[in-house]
């Protein structure tokens, strides 16, 4: 691990094998199937990803998931008032392609098998972007996934109500089938011990709304790799998509199925350099420092490098 604040700034930096000896004994009750399970199209995962990065992980989390009851309990000593707990919340961000959905099924999966936080919630930011009908009507349809996409007072709504805890928070269902918000169907989160809410843009400071999703977080993650693995990542993906789920007649994209391998080669990279690059240079790596813990990914997708802010 290097400690020296003058070159790390406020992080310390372990590689991977520093970090794996954190795990301290913490058991691994998943196997090589479940962990493939939890695996999305185009985001390999490995049972000794979860041995040497999720388990240190989920018992730095358990660490923080009391300290935080703690403190909670001392305002209530302090009020007068009885005992309550809130849910924990963690947040993680990363750009299209990086892995970040198959890293949040695998963390809430580790988590929950803590006896003191056996329910944890996983909500993606993907259910607070505008239907399409208000991005064609704004413009927005080819910006998708940029900040002005997203019913930012909603989403703030929603985890402002699941700090209050609320017996029960909605969350509008996004699909991607459909590649559209579903009218008047939900999701309901009813006050977990711990939401894992996952999103592009959960550390970015939004314009005009006051508060940022942010000012309710407890732990927030980064997941990062070069741009260059994240576009081939991405390619890659597209591909996989183009020869499975594309396929379906219900798809949004099912005009696509019929594309050679090099026409949709060659999609996939406009769709990134017009696309998904600019908003990961604009605006989701900026927020990389926001990030409690920042998770460097090389170019098998394995974490090779950990950085760790300083309380």
């Amino acid at each position: 691990m290097d400690r020296d604040p003058a070159e790390n700034g406020p992080y310390r930096i372990f590689t991977r094998d520093q970090w794996a000896e954190l795990r301290s004994g913490t058991p691994l009750d998943l196997t090589a199937e479940d962990v493939a399970a939890f695996q999305g199209a185009g985001e390999p995962v490995s049972l000794r990803e979860v041995e040497d990065v999720l388990l240190p992980l989920s018992r730095l989390l358990n660490l923080h998931v009391a300290a935080a009851r703690g403190l909670a309990q001392v305002q209530d000593t302090f009020l007068g008032q009885p005992s309550g707990t809130t849910p924990f919340v963690l947040a993680l961000a990363g750009s299209v392609a990086v892995g970040k959905s198959t890293f949040a099924r695998l963390l809430r999966a580790v988590l929950a098998r803590w006896p003191d936080h056996t329910h944890v919630d996983l909500v993606t930011t993907d259910g607070f972007l505008f239907p399409n009908s208000v991005l064609e009507e704004r413009g927005l349809m080819a910006r998708k996934g940029f900040p002005e996409s997203y019913d930012l007072r909603r989403m703030i709504a929603f985890l402002k109500a699941v700090k209050a805890g609320v017996p029960e928070a909605k969350v509008p269902v996004y699909s991607h089938q459909a590649y559209d918000i579903l009218p008047d169907r939900f999701d309901v989160v009813r006050q977990p011990d711990i939401l894992v809410f996952e999103g592009l843009n959960v550390l970015q400071v939004p314009r005009g709304v006051g508060m940022a999703a942010s000012d309710f977080f407890d732990f927030s993650i980064y997941i990062d790799a070069e741009e260059r693995d994240i576009e081939r990542w991405f390619i890659q993906r597209v591909l996989l998509l183009q020869r499975t789920a594309f396929r379906e007649p219900s798809s949004f994209f099912h005009h696509l199925s019929s594309l050679t391998p090099d026409d949709a080669a060659r999609m996939a990279r406009e769709i990134w350099r017009d696309i998904n690059g600019p908003n990961l240079r604009d605006n989701i790596a900026p927020t990389r420092e926001r990030a409690r813990l920042v998770l460097t990914k090389r170019a098998d997708h394995a974490v090779e490098r950990l950085a760790l802010r300083r309380l």
